[in-house]
């Protein structure tokens, strides 16, 4: 038991460094009186749909509670018994609902102290861009990391404190219930808001006006920066939270075939089931400390210098993330050693970590505009619109081969080393060091807000191109962050496959039978019917934003001339209610198809949705992710000044491309990754309902 105690000090140490973060963010001045003003306005604009997403998600909330504590904690169907086993504390408690409420709480409490700390870091990132490239690189990391401090610390702290209480896995199923509903639903609004306002701006402000990105004409503008925080802080941080806590969760959920020499190839001496304080259940939080430890050694690592390339910036930001991942991998060996444990587990850990760097790095090659693909890309809008959405969704479907193979191989090799428990525990060591990871990918939209504001606030022109310089880098990162949780939420997913296999007692599903291979058909429908819901919802969200910017350019006069400023508070009103309308449907559909599928086919068939889903939703998350992050440089590529530059034909059809790339990258890939395990998660819960 006692070894429990250094991951729950560690996710202390992580919430404390986190306020060190915050603190260190925080304390540069604000600039300018106007820099102020619209940074208030950002923020105001924020925090007004941050309450209001919460309330409906609360709701939402209460009621899936319920269910929970009726179907499954009270046993009215005389099916499940969870609530009435003696296996572990206080088993007359609805320990399901519980869990699954702290969970809600958790990823949420997550998201709004990412978002309170990124929108006041914005202005001071661009204040300090004033100053030089390096004092804006640490401010606005600085409030990347205490997302990333925040995310893994409340979530170790949260699973710790759980299993040490109830003493058994299963309340955790709960937890990682309530994470993924609320990480489903936060990106999906988040994102549907943020690209609203995104297309609304670009289409009308730069492509019909002819003005420039983020201009204070732009009625749009402030909902554009305001989506930056809700979509790619808040939400992206529910969605990191989630991908994090549910890979532990889903290695601890596995540990009994560990214990009892089932599935593991003999890594673990043959132990009871019942102890629960076995090394197999409490190795993925172990391994998570040490990642934690690494990642705040790794921050420090993160410096550049005042005429730094995207090469260079490149690598500032991966001197942090390799240096963490190389002292993750020192500790594990240690940590593997000193437990007395076979070694095969580190090649297992050490596999997980190599893949999501090798992911990573594909990524960069497929996204970044210092490489070819892109480069070629930005060539492509010499030709129009057409040639670069088709280049953007070609580039995206290639873009999935090498990662997805390096999946394939990371589950070969890990089985090979641990059964299925390796499978799942390689999923821990890709996101050990998270903390640092998201680090980088949340610093984004804090340079992209800072940016905006320096734009809206007049400042020199060298300010613009020293934060433009590391939004661009942030668009790399973010796709990056993007390519981890998806190869994650593979090996994550099918961990929960097998957990759920052991719930149901269905240890194979044969697809030669019927029920199976229709539920594995109807599996890979769901992301593209999800797909098709979030991005019609983007799409819908946009018209309404089109139809306001076009009106207010129409009918306040003054608005061109700089001497009536836009009404801006009506296109934050416009995002919010679309985002909140929409989100809903997309998110039910989650939770709904497992269990229709359960109720009328069966528990075989419910396994054949989740393989299913596994495979379509991994591969069109890949492709929505990487397309949408090459459309993104390929526009800044051309902004740079190659292909004709600004205002030229090519950058307006890249404009064009960007804005079908929006919701590709930041609502509908990356929600795909969290839709796999949402609705394994499902099954797994309300699996033995189904029997």
């Amino acid at each position: 038991m006692s070894l429990l105690y250094f991951p729950l000090a560690v996710s202390i140490l992580a919430l404390l460094f986190a306020a060190w973060m915050a603190r260190s963010a925080l304390q540069h001045d604000e600039g300018t009186e106007p820099m102020r003003a619209i940074a208030a306005l950002i923020r105001e604009g924020a925090s007004a749909f941050l309450r209001r997403e919460y309330t409906v998600l609360a709701i939402f909330s209460i009621i899936m509670a319920v269910i929970l504590a009726v179907l499954v904690d009270f046993d009215v169907t005389g099916k499940f018994e969870q609530g009435a086993t003696d296996q572990g504390r206080f088993t007359a408690l609805p320990r399901m609902t519980i869990s699954y409420l702290i969970g809600a709480v958790a990823s949420a409490s997550a998201g709004w102290i990412g978002m309170y700390v990124a929108v006041r870091a914005n202005v001071r990132t661009a204040a300090r861009a004033q100053v030089g490239l390096n004092p804006a690189l640490r401010v606005a990391f600085s409030a990347g990391g205490v997302m990333g401090m925040t995310v893994v610390g409340i979530s170790m702290a949260s699973i710790t404190v759980l299993y040490l209480v109830f003493q058994h896995y299963e309340p955790l199923i709960g937890f990682a219930f309530g994470v993924s509903t609320i990480s489903l639903f936060a990106r999906v609004g988040g994102g549907i808001f943020t690209k609203a306002a995104d297309v609304g701006a670009d289409l009308v402000g730069k492509v019909e006006q002819g003005i420039p990105e983020d201009d204070p004409r732009n009625p749009a503008t402030i909902a554009d920066n305001v989506g930056d925080n809700v979509g790619d802080v808040a939400g992206m941080g529910a969605d990191l939270f989630e991908s994090y806590a549910v890979s532990v969760i889903a290695t601890i959920s596995i540990a009994t075939l560990a214990v009892n020499g089932v599935g593991a190839n003999g890594v673990f001496a043959l132990e009871a089931v019942e102890n629960y304080w076995s090394h197999a259940f409490t190795l993925p939080l172990a391994v998570m400390a040490i990642g934690i430890i690494s990642s705040i050694l790794g921050t420090f690592l993160v410096r550049t210098g005042e005429e730094a390339t995207m090469g260079r910036l490149l690598w500032a930001l991966r001197a942090g993330i390799f240096g963490a991942g190389g002292l993750t991998l020192i500790g594990s060996a240690g940590l593997i050693l000193w437990l007395d444990l076979d070694f095969k587990l580190f090649w297992v850990i050490v596999t997980g970590l190599v893949a999501g760097q090798i992911i990573g790095t594909i990524t960069e090659y497929y996204t970044a505009y210092e490489f070819g693909p892109t480069q070629r890309l930005a060539s492509q809008a010499e030709a129009g619109a057409g040639p670069v959405v088709i280049g953007g969704l070609a580039l995206g479907m290639l873009s999935t081969a090498l990662p997805l193979l390096t999946i394939v191989a990371a589950i070969l090799i890990t089985h090979e080393l641990a059964g299925l428990y390796g499978i799942a525990l390689a999923g821990v060591g890709m996101l050990s060091t998270l903390g640092i990871t998201l680090a980088t990918d949340a610093y984004g939209p804090v340079v992209d807000n800072a940016g905006g504001i320096a734009e809206q606030a007049g400042l020199p022109e060298e300010v613009r191109a020293r934060t433009d310089a590391l939004d661009a880098l942030g668009n790399t990162t973010a796709a990056t962050g993007k390519g981890f949780a998806i190869g994650s939420a593979v090996l994550t997913a099918l961990a929960l496959m097998v957990s759920y296999s052991e719930v149901t007692g269905v240890t194979s599903f044969d697809l030669m039978e019927v029920h199976v291979l229709a539920g594995l058909l109807i599996g890979a429908l769901t992301p593209f019917l999800f797909s098709a819901l979030t991005m019609g919802a983007v799409g819908s969200a946009a018209m309404a934003m089109v139809d306001e910017v076009r009106r207010q350019f129409r009918e306040i006069p003054g608005i061109m001339e700089g001497t009536t400023k836009p009404d801006a508070a009506r296109a934050v009103d416009i995002a919010t209610a679309s985002a909140l309308r929409h989100m809903l449907l997309p998110g039910t559909l989650a939770v709904l198809v497992p269990l229709a599928v359960g109720i009328f086919l069966g528990e075989e068939a419910l396994g054949g949705v989740l393989i299913g889903s596994i495979g379509a939703g991994s591969l069109l998350a890949l492709t929505m992710a990487n397309a949408g992050g090459a459309w993104d440089n390929a526009k800044k590529y051309i902004e740079l000044g190659h292909n004709g530059g600004k205002g030229s034909e090519a950058h307006k059809a890249a404009v064009v491309g960007d804005t079908v790339g929006d919701p590709f990258k930041d609502t509908s890939g990356p929600s795909l990754n969290t839709l796999m395990k949402l609705m394994a998660i499902v099954a797994v819960v309300f699996g033995p309902l189904f029997l």
